[in-house]
């Protein structure tokens, strides 16, 4: 059984920017996955030649996007991108939300985190 858990990264950078590369197969591509195609409001996903496709069952531009994996039978599994932005500081925060098994969500959690990082290197942070 998967569950669901949450990871959050702060970003010095605008909402605008970072929602670009999550939502836009030109920068889902650079962080992301090799390679990423949208047709049809379906993103395939391209890893060292494997495919993996998605729909976004969500949107709010700025905000976040959310994905489920063709694959998936669960109508519960998703995994989203949310842009937060503090108020009072103005710092920008992107919350993630994904699901694992239970065995693989310490590899889950690495994988995001070395994703991130490629991320904040791509815009130059």
């Amino acid at each position: 059984m998967k569950i669901k858990y949450e990871l959050e990264y702060t970003f010095n950078t605008s909402p605008n920017i970072l929602f670009s590369r999550l939502s836009t197969p030109e920068g889902l591509s650079e962080w992301f996955a090799d390679n990423v195609n949208l047709r049809r409001d379906k993103y395939t996903f391209i890893w060292e030649g494997t495919e993996q496709e998605a729909s976004v069952v969500q949107k709010k531009a700025n905000k976040y996007i959310r994905f489920r994996w063709e694959e998936d039978e669960s109508q519960e599994h998703y995994f989203e991108f949310r842009i937060h932005t503090d108020e009072l500081t103005g710092d920008v925060a992107l919350l993630i939300t994904d699901f694992a098994e239970e065995d693989e969500k310490d590899d889950a959690i690495d994988l995001w985190d070395t994703q991130v990082s490629e991320l904040k290197h791509v815009i130059g942070l």
